[in-house]
């Protein structure tokens, strides 16, 4: 499987240092060595048949913002619909939402951080058996109108589009963040205290990132959904 790692987003710069890029933390997630193109730049490969698989990593952007490289974005993946697999996570999963005609908002009901538990409610041949999934968020934009030809995998009272799959092309992608190690997730919020995050608020999150968490299942989950 030849995958590609389109990087739309960044982690702060001294926690990049810290813990890599995005495409670096899918590479310790999936095991492997992709290779990556900085969307933000307008890189995007010359032809979708490049690959056989494209990833779209999360973005501090929101979908709906009037940025240069977001079209071109959209445009690639309906593009590539068909002709590759996808797998969507964060801005990624909204992202596609976007593309294949569902609609993300900025959420009344603000940031979703820390550890969360999303219900299985759908189970496509590459979710194992086991129970509910405990993975860090990190997020205040959701998808509110669910893409046509898409069912629920997982959801929660907070994000009932936790996870999505494309009955019409293979395409996956999830609200959550299964790349986040509970140190990186942990750090991200400590940055964001009194600037997005209310500290009591704050400091509650990074206490269930002490909890375990079922990242590397998820992980798991994308490899069985990438295996040819």
């Amino acid at each position: 499987m030849k995958l590609a790692i389109l990087e739309t987003g960044r982690p702060p710069q001294a926690l990049q240092e810290r813990f890599g890029s995005y495409p670096q933390m899918f590479n310790r997630l999936l095991g492997g060595a992709y290779n990556s193109f900085d969307v933000q730049a307008l890189e995007l490969p010359a032809r979708v048949e490049d690959y056989d698989a494209y990833l779209v990593t999360g973005s501090s952007a929101g979908v709906y913002e009037d940025l240069p490289w977001i079209e071109p974005a959209k445009d690639f993946l309906r593009a590539a619909r068909g002709k590759a697999k996808l797998v969507g996570v964060c801005f990624g999963h909204q992202l596609m939402a976007e593309a294949f005609g569902g609609k993300v908002i900025k959420s009344p009901k603000g940031w979703g951080i820390g550890l969360h538990r999303y219900d299985v409610v759908t189970r496509p041949d590459w979710v194992d058996g086991a129970g509910p999934v405990f993975a860090p968020a990190s997020h205040q934009d959701q998808v509110v109108e669910q893409p046509p030809g898409t069912e629920v995998v997982l959801a929660s009272d907070f994000t009932p589009f936790a996870a999505l799959r494309w009955t019409d092309q293979p395409a996956i992608s999830f609200q959550f963040h299964p790349e986040f190690e509970p140190e990186y997730a942990s750090a991200l919020i400590e940055g964001r205290i009194d600037a997005r995050h209310d500290r009591a608020f704050a400091e509650a999150a990074i206490e269930s990132l002490r909890q375990p968490n079922d990242r590397l299942r998820v992980g798991q989950w994308i490899e069985a959904f990438l295996k040819p």
